[in-house]
């Protein structure tokens, strides 16, 4: 009886997936499973059940993905769930920059008790006069399936799209529209554009990438979008780029108390998934993920552990095995199973850097001191029967 935990509130839509056997708990150290959503869990302490964490979004900034991987915890996340809702919200950014909206809107706010308001109008309506977007050159820095989606929708309002990624995938490749311009670096993207979004993950490669150096780069005011992560922008230096029109707005999901002071910003309180359908559909592959990695061992869009998937078990036993990626682990795990006269029907191996999972489908059932004596190797993290 699989038992998992929530520590934020998941979508009851994604919930109802789990099977008549499968039971929420409210005690954290006695889950399999923890569905997560934005809780810190950095300070938390792992229990030896449990098996997985299953973040309900893309970023996994909340989630200690070393300590996780070393105890033999596998980190999902679900990439592209909420492609969609984060798009929609990047083009408003856009529309808001280009047109102050923003502006006209409390204008009519502050002229709520103005009999003459209609007439009135006519002549306050220049103070917001913006520009169209068609035409317009919008850089993609990072075309994931936020980005990729990004990219895609600008280029049917008219804009002229320019992509750098130097980590796409053949996947995402053949979904990019064949009009996006492939920019070779991202210095390109600020020589070259009057938008730029950024769609990246927050590492210490990307930390502060907008910063003063790559503002030098830029046309004068020029529009930064950022519905990513928060560090990927030097504050300090964004707050000098506003004040001398270098940048002419800045469009963020992110405030705090640095951004608020600034002129120029439109800032949104990190609604980029905030949708029903996105958080559903967040839900519904979080849960999904749990489902086939504790009762199949595979492995699906983990963060901390490679790929790995044999489908549905359908052998008497199946073992996964996760453990050091170092030489002859294998070697050592399948001569326990001919000691034992096991014979392996199907096999599989995969690495991510310092980690690796192999998965063993068995003609016959393993015993207690087997898999004792498994998990005693040097270099073998955690041995699971399923």
């Amino acid at each position: 009886m699989p038992l998992v935990h929530t520590l934020n509130n998941i979508s009851k839509e994604g919930l109802r997936l789990l099977k008549a056997d499968w039971h929420l708990t409210e005690d954290p150290q006695k889950a399999d499973a923890i569905l997560v959503r934005s809780a810190n869990m950095h300070e938390m302490e792992f229990s030896d059940e449990l098996l997985c964490i299953s973040r309900a979004g893309a970023g996994v900034n909340n989630i200690p993905l070393e300590k996780c991987a070393e105890k033999g915890i596998v980190v999902f996340n679900t990439p592209g769930a909420n492609a969609n809702a984060v798009k929609e919200l990047v083009i408003a950014g856009i529309l808001l920059a280009s047109r102050d909206i923003v502006g006209g809107i409390e204008w009519c706010r502050s002229n709520t008790e103005d009999e003459t308001i209609a007439k009135d109008m006519e002549k306050a309506k220049k103070q917001f006069a913006g520009n169209e977007i068609s035409g317009r050159k919008l850089g993609v820095i990072g075309l994931g399936a936020i980005g990729i989606e990004v990219a895609n929708a600008c280029t049917k309002l008219g804009m002229e799209v320019y992509g750098y990624d130097p980590f796409m995938s053949v996947k995402n490749a053949w979904m990019l529209s064949r009009s996006i311009k492939h920019a070779s670096s991202a210095e390109e993207i600020f020589r070259e554009c009057e938008y730029i979004t950024v769609h990246v993950p927050a590492t210490d490669k990307t930390k502060g990438m907008i910063n003063t150096k790559a503002f030098s780069m830029m046309q004068d005011g020029v529009v930064i979008l950022n519905f990513a992560r928060d560090t990927l922008v030097n504050d300090a230096d964004m707050k000098v780029a506003l004040e001398a029109g270098k940048v002419r707005r800045y469009v963020t999901d992110f405030p705090n108390p640095a951004v608020m002071h600034m002129p120029n910003v439109i800032t949104t309180p990190h609604l980029g998934a905030s949708t029903e359908e996105a958080e559903e559909n967040c839900a519904h592959m979080a849960v999904e993920e749990v489902i086939d990695f504790i009762e199949n061992g595979n492995i699906r869009n983990s963060v901390n552990y490679p790929a790995c998937d044999m489908g549905k078990k359908t052998t008497v036993s199946r073992v996964a095995v996760m453990h050091e990626n170092i030489p002859n682990m294998i070697g050592q795990v399948t001569s326990a199973f001919a000691k034992d006269h096991i014979n392996i029907a199907n096999m599989t191996n995969a690495s991510r850097g310092r980690f690796a999972y192999s998965m063993f489908d068995l003609e016959s059932e393993t015993n207690d001191a087997l898999i004792e004596h498994l998990r005693s190797v040097e270099g073998i993290i955690r041995v699971r029967v399923i």
